[in-house]
């Protein structure tokens, strides 16, 4: 039994100490806090504490300017946890104002350098021509257009000859060609129109353009570099700005956080009249070390109660494993987590997938990779998975020792030693299912006692008794097996009889199919509340399949024999290929090194991934669904919340 045993506190302070006791509170490890709704909702006067958080905006806008600055804004351990918000808001504007000035001018220059590079770009056409913009922007009676228009529509231009124009090509494309146009003002609108007709796109000249093209764009190129140089100093002088104020602003931002937190932790304060307390579970000795932490506050008194104290909370399952089993904790958590009252399957699956998975992949070298992988993932990655493979190898190098084989091959085995069993010889098969099934039948009678002793902690006295997974399913399945035995190996002492048979067979089978009515009548109510006639239809056909499924758990065993001759077939299929590709037996070339390590690489991958699965398969629809439900809820602390 692995499930720490736990003390229900309960934490009563006045109002005064709100801040002080939710500051201790966020910072313990080892205490499960309850909703104050539990409380809240089911006692009238009772509610739950809620303050405005003054820190949470600040908090805001701090990590948003660190990521549009990207500044080295982090949380950092603080002596004091008192603060003046209004001083710590102010200071952080003022200096987020600051750096927006210097934002706003960036900006400016910004657009500058768009602008100039799109005039550029329009300029860049114009450089061969011999124009002056100063003279054509002062002419009072003309009017100017510059701009493109397709080079195909050129020819079109001679149909308007007649008209009041002057054109000139500017830079001439194979698409576009770049030109301008000068009328009267009079005939501009009518020009306008011509040359739109013409698909003439025209281009603006900024007005701080003079000169000659090219004169225009050796200003306005000056003018970039000067922005651009004049941007890094811009940026400087924010860097400087933050690094001058970082040191206080990480002051503000590690302060604000943690008092973020007790306002965070609110909802686990329930408030009644000027007083208030919090609930929560922690182990025994930590309880103690807990109240008297707290107590050292003024007016505030921790009381500490059995974990089953108040009917209204659930405890939660805080599990307790050695090293060995810790890291197949996941397998048990993916079914569920174990009720407070019931008790930890995860020493048993750590013990049961070991053995099985060493049994079904059977094999020193490649046990040996397997541990080592594994090894290399917990370490590196700290993955749990990894932690598991280790553990699995170890089982496959010992059950490689029984089995005599080293990355799937016998022969270099037994240059060492001569191997205790060899999966592949005929005479051997039926020893290694009947071996396989024997081990399924040991850990189907420990799950079934698991469960009776379970309902014996619950005080469930008709699932101990009358269920397939109770007494009389214990009873009947030990006989049979018994019967069973005593037909093929004949055993020395009378089974089969009348009396054995209807004592230890057919009694407990009518006990199974009475089950509901009898455990009614333990609990004193009527047995057949819905009438004999239902109650015989619906229990014939689970007592049938409950038959069906001592048999069919029982038979699932076989797939453990079924893979260790799996892997040994399929390691002996390697070695023909690599013996094939190598030109004959007893050569070994670069061909058969080859073929033998991709082979074994292909073998583990797959059949390890296979092999899990069906291990797992085998915990939890032939263990698991005897004995356990997993309806817990596990222990965490604020800080894992």
């Amino acid at each position: 039994m692995a499930i720490a045993k736990l003390k229900l506190l309960e934490i009563e302070f006045p109002a005064s100490q709100y801040d002080a006791v939710l500051m201790k509170l966020i910072n313990l490890d080892d205490f499960h806090p309850e909703p104050a709704s539990k409380f809240a909702d089911s006692v009238q006067g009772l509610s739950v504490l809620n303050r405005e958080n003054p820190y949470a905006d600040l908090i805001a806008r701090m990590e948003e300017a660190r990521d549009k600055y990207h500044l080295n804004l982090k949380c950092q351990n603080v002596d004091s946890t008192r603060i003046n918000i209004i001083q710590a808001d102010t200071f952080f504007c003022n200096v987020l104002e600051q750096a927006a000035k210097i934002e706003k001018v960036k900006e400016d220059l910004s657009t500058m350098i768009e602008e100039n590079e799109s005039t550029i770009s329009q300029l860049s056409h114009m450089i061969d021509a011999d124009i002056d913009f100063d003279s054509l922007f002062n002419c009072k009676y003309l009017q100017v257009r510059f701009g493109r228009i397709p080079t195909v529509n050129l020819d079109k231009l001679k149909y308007y000859g007649e008209q009041q124009f002057l054109f000139k090509i500017l830079h001439k494309g194979t698409k576009d060609t770049y030109c301008g146009y000068i009328t009267t003002q009079s005939k501009a609108p009518e020009i306008d129109n011509i040359f739109s007709s013409l698909y003439f796109e025209r281009i603006h000249i900024p007005e701080f353009v003079h000169g000659t093209p090219q004169d225009a764009l050796n200003v306005l190129k000056e003018e970039d570099d000067t922005a651009r140089d004049y941007l890094k100093v811009l940026d400087g002088r924010i860097e400087k700005l933050f690094a001058e104020n970082l040191e206080e602003m990480n002051h503000i931002y590690s302060v604000s956080t943690k008092l973020n937190e007790t306002y965070d932790a609110q909802k686990y304060v329930v408030v009644f009249g000027q007083n208030a307390a919090v609930y929560g579970f922690a182990e025994d000795k930590v309880a103690k070390a807990i109240k008297a932490d707290f107590e050292t506050l003024d007016d505030v008194h921790v009381e500490i109660k059995p974990a089953m104290g108040d009917s209204r909370l659930t405890p939660p399952t805080k599990l307790k494993n050695n090293w060995f089993s810790r890291p197949f904790r996941m397998f048990v958590e993916m079914y569920g987590v174990p009720s407070y009252t019931d008790f930890d399957p995860t020493n048993l699956v750590a013990i049961s997938y070991t053995f099985l998975f060493g049994m079904m992949f059977g094999d020193i070298g490649q046990g040996i990779v397997l541990s080592l992988v594994g090894y290399l993932f917990y370490k590196w990655k700290g993955m749990q998975l990894g932690a598991v493979g280790m553990r699995l190898g170890i089982s496959s190098t010992i059950f490689g020792f029984v089995f005599g084989s080293i990355f799937g091959s016998e022969a270099l085995f037994e240059h060492f030693m001569e191997p205790m069993f060899l999966p592949m010889k005929p005479e051997n098969t039926m020893p290694l299912l009947m071996s396989a099934i024997a081990t399924g039948v040991v850990l189907i009678i420990i799950s079934i006692v698991f469960n009776i002793i379970l309902n014996i902690k619950k005080k469930h006295w008709g699932d101990l008794l009358f269920s397939q997974n109770g007494v009389a399913g214990l009873v009947f399945y030990v006989s049979v097996l018994l019967l069973v035995a005593n037909m093929l190996v004949d055993f020395p002492i009378p089974l089969g009889g009348p009396v054995y048979i209807a004592l230890l067979i057919a009694m407990p089978v009518v006990m199974i199919f009475l089950k509901e009515p009898l455990t009614y009548k333990l609990e004193g109510e009527k047995m057949f509340p819905h009438g004999f006639g239902a109650f015989f239809t619906e229990s014939f056909f689970e007592l049938f399949e409950v038959m069906l499924t001592f048999i069919a758990n029982t038979m699932s065993f076989l797939r453990v024999g079924g893979f260790v001759l799996s892997h040994a077939g399929m390691m002996m299929v390697v070695y023909t290929l690599a013996e094939m590709v190598a030109g004959g037996a007893g050569i070994i070339n670069f061909g058969y090194i080859l073929v033998a390590v991709l082979g074994n690489i292909f073998v583990m991958c797959l059949e390890g991934m296979i092999v899990g699965i069906q291990v797992l398969r085998l915990e939890f629809y032939e263990m698991f669904s005897r004995y356990y439900e997993g309806k817990g809820k596990p222990f965490t602390s604020i800080k894992e919340r």
